[in-house]
């Protein structure tokens, strides 16, 4: 028993001298290798700050179903535009767009000369009365002239033309036909026989050419009428510009007689066309010289008909043949008109397209193509 705990603790004597032998030599090594024994701590501190860092800020990975999606910003929509139903120019807000249209006859006789509201009017038909001589038909939505006239009375075809702007139409009287037509009830009639207090007589010429009114009363007469707004068809038109080709510097348009005929120069600066009418320039009375954006010349079959007398009639359903001058060009095209309730379009006879009109004014003369009626341009 003895011996045994004599061997033991032999061992642990021998245990303790290893352990301290141990010691000596890895203070020794340290001491003779202090480069080393630096070089080894840093790396140590270094790696013990990494795992410190990475303890603290360390977060699970979140799976992705757990992710909040939130809806990317959208970019904004582009602003809406609104543009003229009769001249296709932008305008502000969707309700101009829906402001009454006015239809306004206007006499072209020598005696009716100059006439005023010409240069105001969005769309000009131009076509012949009776006995050659010309009469317009005027429309405005954007424009309000303070005096237009002189007014004088109404045909079947201006009706016709008049349709699918949804209009007032502002007349003296009419041909029996036309009469007929415009008081059915799909009209919008504010003729001066039923309404003579929106119209007036000037003293400065003698009836029946003196016959005016202005949009002061007119627009009281269609709000009392409850004519407020209209939703006409519109033309079709985009945004054109002028070309290098050569430019067309004037048309000739040839309507009856050497009075009613017309010729329109090209005034390339602003891009518009001039008229003369009679050999002289076509004035209206406050705007001076009336000028167009687009001159249109339909030709058009025209009849001379029995009704309450003797009257012209012009076949403005269908197609017919006409040229478009616009930019300085002349197109030459094919007009189509399906019914009098439909807007009239043009496709091109070369291409066989559709022509979109420029954005601006537009005058449309309808010249009796079996009558003598043509244009030519140079």
């Amino acid at each position: 028993m003895d011996s045994q705990n004599k061997l033991k603790k032999s061992r642990v004597k021998d245990d303790k001298t290893n352990s301290v032998s141990k010691l000596k030599l890895l203070k020794n090594w340290l001491t003779n290798h202090k480069k080393t024994t630096m070089i080894v701590a840093a790396v140590i501190t270094i790696i013990a700050a990494a795992l410190t860092v990475f303890i603290i800020f360390y977060q699970k990975p979140t799976n992705e179903a757990d992710v909040s999606l939130t809806n990317p910003t959208k970019p904004a929509k582009p602003k809406q535009k609104f543009y003229s139903p009769l001249t296709g120019v932008e305008l502000s807000s969707k309700a101009d767009t829906e402001k009454p249209v006015t239809a306004i006859i206007i006499e072209n006789s020598p005696d009716a000369r100059p006439q005023s509201g010409m240069q105001q009017a969005e769309v000009t038909y131009e076509a012949i009365a009776e006995a050659g001589i010309t009469r317009f038909l005027n429309l405005y939505q954007q424009n309000k002239p303070g005096l237009v006239g002189p007014v004088r009375s109404l045909r079947p075809y201006f009706v016709e033309w008049i349709a699918p702007w949804q209009a007032s139409v502002a007349h003296v009287g009419g041909s029996k036909r036309s009469l007929d037509e415009v008081r059915n009830g799909n009209y919008r009639d504010i003729d001066q026989f039923f309404n003579a207090g929106s119209y007036w007589r000037s003293s400065d010429r003698y009836a029946p050419h003196n016959v005016y009114t202005n949009f002061e009363k007119l627009d009281a007469l269609n709000a009392s009428k409850n004519y407020v707004k209209s939703e006409p068809k519109p033309l079709k038109h985009t945004t054109t510009k002028k070309t290098k080709k050569d430019k067309i510097s004037l048309i000739n348009v040839t309507m009856s007689s050497a009075a009613y005929n017309s010729n329109w120069t090209y005034h390339e600066p602003s891009n518009t066309y001039h008229r003369q009418q009679g050999g002289a320039p076509h004035m209206d009375r406050e705007e001076g010289q009336i000028s167009s954006r687009t001159v249109i010349i339909l030709k058009v079959h025209m009849d001379l008909i029995m009704e309450d007398g003797w009257r012209e009639s012009y076949h403005t359903s269908g197609t017919g043949e006409g040229v478009v001058f616009q930019d300085g060009q002349a197109i030459e095209v094919i007009w189509h008109k399906p019914s009098p309730s439909d807007q009239i379009f043009f496709t091109s006879k070369s291409s066989g397209k559709e022509l979109p009109l420029a954005r601006g004014k537009i005058w449309i003369s309808a010249v009796p193509a079996n009558k003598g009626g043509n244009v030519t341009w140079q």
